[in-house]
């Protein structure tokens, strides 16, 4: 059975234009290289760094946006409280330590730092964090809300001081400041600008927002009002929209571009063993996998199907597909499988979170016999326009064949099928997720009725119980076993079909410094510069 697959994935990738495929061993060991740096007095001052992206952001505003690349963006321009760094530890940012917590987890208390500006030239205080975490809350657009938790008020106890309420303790608050939740917007800006904020972003940063460009380039210049400047070497960074894996890797060679996000594994071997060229890697907390619409949108037909309301269904899509098989194949070994949205790498994995269906073609056609279902069973799946994506995709649809069913490939912009996830225009779509620090990010977000990133309309007591009370558990052992138990329980509904784990790969020119990509999958590029002396 395995020559069989691999021969048929072999076929459907050689013809989607590839590589020769690897074979389908263990791939090698490939250490994570996080950061490329240099001393302080290696940088020279001035520039504008390129950077290809791999897909256009979607509105740049902390509360609404749900695209990782909009994450890269922001990174140099809304700071947040809190940050993650390359152990996967939450350290300060704009807040000015850790928070307090009372002895029932319900008050948190969080000091934050003196001095520091907007790019507008406004105080940076306690009645910013406020307004931003009451915004995140209330905001009907918002997809925050879930990830702050059961929160009942939110005061500014003195400048420098906020205190937050909670209904019941909420363990994950911290690390939702560490991302989106936690960037802190201008009051004034706000009061401006109210819902059109992601037009023109202003927070705290190392640069400040000028240009946007739309499907073409965003541009962030160097913020005079920035507190922390001397650390800031460049002038200016370009984002430019590169869709095309071969157009980056092309760009990164001749060197009009400096950094490329999202190598394709194609790409990677070649690029490693050019000179001019670095590389950064690093396991990703996130995941890739299959979206199915079980009742979510205005349009029954992307829901009323065996798929959407079956999860005998479901459960023979996930049988049907050999994961290890397909990343080995598709993505030369670079990528590793799949089985929950918990990465192995967590601090709150087990062997619960890990556990993986078994790979049974027969038994899933089986299951669709059983269930009642015409075969071959048609089903859309809608999936972005990159060449990774297309490839794996293909090779589901033919691996898929075995077991019954038809899957037809609808590829879109990334940002048209963000849009039609949000709307539940879709059957069942490809997308991932970049990965949180907790996995109440990862999980509660997608999984829990009415929380934001819950596209899917799953609705499961059994499950929903087990989120809330992993997320109210103090001890650190007891959500583990918690997240373990939801884990198996979103094996048995399969509303996402975890398949496979990136390795964030991005590519570097070796005449720049100062770049970070950790596990959260974000090109950092705020204390990024070019070497040498000026005129060099």
């Amino acid at each position: 059975m395995k020559r069989r697959i691999t021969a048929v994935l072999a076929g459907i990738v050689l013809l989607a234009g590839c590589v020769p495929v690897q074979p389908l061993g263990e791939p090698p060991e490939r250490p994570d290289v996080k950061s490329v740096d240099a001393d302080k007095g290696a940088f020279r001052d001035g520039g504008d760094l390129v950077m290809a992206l791999s897909s256009e952001p979607d509105r740049l505003d902390p509360t609404t946006s749900s695209s990782l690349y909009t994450r890269y963006v922001m990174q140099t321009m809304c700071q947040k409280l809190y940050d993650i760094d390359a152990d996967g530890e939450i350290t300060p940012m704009l807040a000015a330590s850790l928070p307090t917590i009372s002895e029932d987890g319900k008050i948190v208390r969080i000091p934050v730092e003196d001095g520091v500006k907007f790019a507008d030239g406004t105080d940076f205080d306690a009645e910013a964090v406020k307004r931003t975490i009451e915004r995140g809350l209330k905001l009907e657009e918002s997809s925050r809300s879930a990830e702050l938790g059961p929160i009942n008020d939110v005061t500014a106890v003195d400048e420098h001081t906020v205190e937050v309420t909670f209904d019941e303790p909420f363990a994950p608050f911290t690390a939702a400041l560490a991302d989106r939740a936690g960037m802190i917007m201008s009051p004034k800006a706000l009061d401006e600008a109210g819902e059109n904020f992601g037009d023109n972003p202003v927070c705290v940063g190392p640069f400040k927002f000028e240009k946007r460009i739309a499907q073409t380039s965003i541009k962030v210049v160097k913020d005079p009002n920035y507190y922390d400047a001397d650390k800031v070497h460049l002038d200016s960074i370009t984002y430019q929209i590169m869709t095309d894996a071969n157009i980056r890797a092309a760009n990164i060679r001749s060197g009009d571009v400096q950094v490329a996000d999202t190598i394709s594994p194609q790409d990677v071997d070649a690029l490693k063993e050019e000179s001019g060229i670095g590389l950064l890697q690093s396991n990703s907390l996130g995941y890739q996998g299959l979206t199915v619409n079980m009742g979510f949108g205005d349009d029954p037909k992307n829901y009323e199907t065996p798929l959407g309301q079956d999860p005998t269904v479901r459960k023979a899509l996930s049988m049907a597909i050999n994961r290890k098989a397909l990343v080995n194949t598709v993505f030369n070994g670079w990528f590793s499988s799949a089985c929950s949205g918990i990465s192995p790498d967590s601090p709150f994995a087990s062997e619960a979170s890990n556990e993986c269906v078994d790979y049974d073609p027969e038994g899933a056609k089986k299951l669709l016999e059983d269930a009642g279902v015409e075969l071959p069973l048609k089903v859309n799946m809608k999936v972005s326009n990159t060449q990774d994506t297309l490839r794996f995709a293909q090779a589901v649809q033919a691996a898929t064949k075995e077991a019954g069913f038809e899957i037809s490939i609808q590829p879109m912009e990334y940002t048209a099928l963000l849009d039609a996830q949000d709307r539940g225009d879709y059957q069942l779509l490809q997308l991932g997720w970049s990965g949180r620090v907790d996995p109440h990010g990862n999980l509660y977000t997608f999984l829990y009725p009415g929380a934001g990133n819950n596209v899917t309309g799953v609705d499961d007591d059994k499950l929903s119980d087990l989120l809330t009370r992993a997320s109210e558990a103090t001890d650190k052992e007891e959500r583990r076993k918690l997240y373990g138990q939801a884990s198996q329980r979103t094996g048995e509904l399969n509303s996402i079909i975890y398949l496979y784990r990136q390795k964030n790969l991005t590519a570097y020119t070796d005449d720049v410094s100062g770049i970070d990509v950790f596990s959260d999958g974000v090109v950092h590029l705020s204390e990024a510069g070019f070497l040498g002396k000026e005129g060099q």
